[in-house]
């Protein structure tokens, strides 16, 4: 058996996929969580655990190698079983997609983190992590850039109850406001009640996408946390959007893994005076792949393969041109001129 991993709140939706990653990757998986109904499901000897508990935790913890934490909102979560992390002297990942979450991370455990020499890596998913990832492949040798542009094209978005939960969670945090990355900063402000819509020409096959500007997702912090790129702006297909305002299905899985029939394509772009530079990732189900992004960083960090200690973003934290390379087929990348 290889080496131990704990997978808080490995029973929901995300955290199978992450569970079911770390088994086919040769890692003992140790599901932990507050239901053991729910945790007896998953087949595999587990451990009942609850962010409300610190001694639960760290009787999880005792023995693992690292913890990915799947349970959110991450805004209840992820301080708790850091903590747990800090004091057991493991890795810590999660998934969390919620800017404010990240951002606490950050501003809570940078000093703690690089003095204990635990790696923390937030936001190590589809939404923070994967954008991160090729912002940080795009810029290459360049020590600055004026913008980063990361657009979502997502065929459909079918929110699951984590996803839902978080999203009201971050609205009551911002109390109606919206918020952006731009002159260096996050920046709260109270906005037009509709988004602008632009037109995104991305890579074939996908082509021209309408596309939501100002959709603030989670690159807003991985990628200034340690890129000199003063304007990062994310967007999102239209399409994607609707689905996920409406909430009315989750993700229906459509293959034996349990994946849907969702596709994406993240579309990067860099620019530095007149010069852009674009890398795009492309796959299925935003869920799914977020499993082998976590478990490639848990894997990487076991192994001493890190460019830096205690918090940082993906991007930060590992080699990223290899990083992407090592999630072929789940996520297939490629690099061109703008259209």
């Amino acid at each position: 058996m290889g080496q131990s991993v704990a997978v808080f709140g490995a029973y929901g939706h995300t955290g199978r996929f992450v569970v079911t990653e770390l088994c086919e990757r040769g890692f003992g998986a140790l599901p932990v969580g507050r239901d053991p109904h729910k945790l007896e499901a998953l087949a595999l000897p587990y451990r009942v655990a609850s962010v409300d508990d610190p001694a639960s935790l760290d009787a999880a913890l005792s023995g693992v190698d690292a913890v990915i934490n799947c349970a959110g909102p991450f805004a209840s979560t992820a301080a708790g079983v850091i903590e747990a992390a800090l004091r057991a002297r493991i890795p810590y990942v999660d998934v969390a997609a919620e800017i404010e979450a990240n951002v606490d991370t950050f501003t809570q455990f940078t000093g703690r983190a690089r003095l204990t020499g635990v790696a923390v890596v937030p936001a190590m998913a589809f939404f923070g992590g994967l954008g991160d990832l090729l912002a940080t492949t795009a810029m290459g040798d360049w020590t600055s850039a004026d913008e980063a542009h990361v657009a979502y094209g997502l065929s459909s978005w079918h929110p699951t109850a984590g996803t839902v939960a978080a999203g009201a969670v971050s609205r009551e945090r911002r109390d109606g406001r919206r918020v952006r990355y731009t002159g260096g900063r996050l920046e709260y402000h109270t906005g037009d009640r509709e988004l602008p819509r632009v037109d995104w020409d991305f890579p074939a096959p996908l082509g021209r996408r309408s596309v939501l500007g100002e959709f603030t997702m989670a690159d807003v912090v991985t990628i200034p946390r340690h890129l000199d790129i003063p304007e990062v702006r994310t967007y999102m297909s239209v399409d994607a959007a609707t689905d996920l305002a409406a909430a009315a299905a989750a993700p229906v899985a459509v293959d034996e893994r349990g994946r849907s029939a969702q596709t994406f394509t993240v579309d990067v772009v860099v620019r530095r005076g007149d010069t852009h530079r674009r890398v795009v990732a492309s796959g299925r189900d935003i869920y799914a792949v977020s499993a082998p992004l976590a478990v490639e960083a848990v894997g990487r960090i076991l192994d001493g393969r890190t460019r830096t200690s205690g918090v940082a973003s993906a991007g930060e934290m590992f080699d990223a041109p290899d990083f992407l390379r090592a999630l072929s087929p789940a996520i297939s990348v490629t690099h061109g001129p703008l259209a």
